[in-house]
């Protein structure tokens, strides 16, 4: 006898079972319609590239997190880390064929092979929605209203966006001779949240060789209180009044205009690690469970789109994390569990009868209500068990007696309440009617 395989899976990497896929699949919907309203437009590329497009422009943590092999081809190919720079190579291989400002979105899986933990795996499904073609204050306040209004439409409205601008922070560490450190800069300040300030002013010294510097950069990423008091605190200590400062003047004054300024933190620790950010940058923390880390991050990375192309085009764009956000939101016990789409269910009591119920489905159907036929003449127990793991509100009983009438009893299968005598014109407007 051939010996059995155990049916496992790889770590970091997960099945869903329809009670889970449910939940991602419905908030995929919910933010599918808000990135819509904004004109963005859909698009997807190829799990595989070639590594030198992936990580011709990343940091030596990106590239141990990527699933690089070598194909059949003798090709060296890696796994997409995340759909940024896979949409760059996009748009300098078809620029021809787009038009800018070009606005797209994309939901797909991406792979790091990360340390696998709470919220965090090596398989994951990122939503970005990205404008390229405009280097504006408008495309990158658009950005970040649409932030809001996807998390919004999915029913997270206690979240904090925290907005930050390499630009003035780069300002400020040629000001106090860090700029050739700013890489390692960048990652240290990242880690504000996660180590602390010790830890980091401990780090900083370390990379800068200057005490004075790493308190100095310690002051600035603390920042102030308020959005207007933070920015002319950097503002003085980045050398004062420039271009990047009043960006950030001009989104908060857009902010200030949509009535949506109090979900804004400008926060100068926000660096963002990944290198090909240039502009505005973001992350999003859920009030309630911050520990988790950011659910929506990104920035504008102008320079990105030139590895690929001659000509330069500006881009600024943003990804929620649905599978992080997924698990908060879990922990919050703020995702409702259900196991089927369907709103109603038609028991098979009599084999004779499966015609009829066949024919009353399809009528169901043409008024708008999802059902099913249950397929089989099993016990009502067994039927009933079977339809409540798929979590549905209404069953419907149809005896041969109620058939010649074209008639049946409808059953709330949360109350137990029953409807007998029902046409199924009437059995559908109840159950319609939620």
């Amino acid at each position: 006898m051939e010996t059995l395989i155990q049916p496992k899976v790889l770590k970091g990497f997960r099945d869903f079972l329809p009670v889970d896929e449910i939940v991602r699949s419905d908030l995929i919907e919910k933010l599918t319609r808000t990135y819509r309203s904004y004109g963005f437009v859909p698009i997807d590329t190829p799990v595989l590239e070639y590594t030198e497009i992936l990580l011709r422009k990343s940091n030596g943590e990106t590239e141990k997190q990527v699933f690089r092999f070598e194909d059949n081809g003798h090709r060296d190919v890696a796994m997409r880390f995340d759909l940024t720079v896979p949409f760059a190579r996009f748009t300098a291989e078809h620029r021809e064929e787009l038009y800018f400002p070009f606005k797209r979105y994309h939901i797909a899986k991406v792979w790091r092979g990360e340390k696998p933990q709470a919220g965090r795996y090596r398989e994951f499904v990122q939503c970005d929605f990205d404008t390229v073609g405009s280097d504006s204050a408008n495309a990158d306040f658009e950005i970040l209203s649409l932030m809001k209004s996807a998390l919004s439409e999915i029913g997270v409205d206690k979240v904090h966006i925290h907005v930050n601008h390499r630009g003035i922070f780069n300002r400020f560490l040629a000001k106090v001779n860090a700029a050739e450190k700013s890489e390692d800069v960048l990652r240290i300040v990242d880690k504000l949240a996660k180590v602390g300030a010790d830890e980091v002013n401990r780090e900083l010294t370390e990379v800068t060789g200057s005490a004075d510097s790493a308190s100095q950069i310690l002051e600035y990423i603390q920042g102030t209180s308020s959005f207007e008091e933070t920015l002319s605190h950097i503002e003085t200590m980045a050398g004062g009044p420039a271009e990047d400062t009043q960006r950030m003047r001009d989104i908060f004054a857009m902010m200030k205009a949509a009535g949506i300024e109090s979900s804004y933190i400008l926060d100068p620790s926000i660096t963002r690690g990944l290198d090909y950010y240039t502009g505005v940058v973001y992350e999003t923390f859920l009030d309630d469970l911050p520990s988790i880390g950011s659910v929506c991050s990104g920035g504008r990375y102008d320079n990105l789109a030139g590895l690929y192309m001659k000509d330069k085009v500006p881009g600024v764009g943003a990804s929620i994390g649905l599978d992080r956000l997924i698990a908060g939101l879990t922990e919050l016990g703020l995702t409702a569990e259900k196991g089927s789409y369907l709103d109603a269910e038609i028991y098979n009591t009599d084999s004779n009868l499966s015609i009829h119920y066949q024919g009353v489905a399809s009528r169901l159907r043409g008024m708008g209500v999802s059902v099913e036929v249950f397929p089989d003449t099993l016990k009502m127990a067994r039927q009933y068990a079977v339809t409540e793991k798929k979590g549905m509100q209404w069953g419907i009983i149809i005896n041969a007696e109620d058939a010649g009438k074209n008639l049946l009893t409808l059953k709330n299968l949360k109350t137990r309440e029953q409807y007998a005598g029902l046409t199924v014109e009437q059995a559908a407007e109840k159950i319609l009617a939620r």
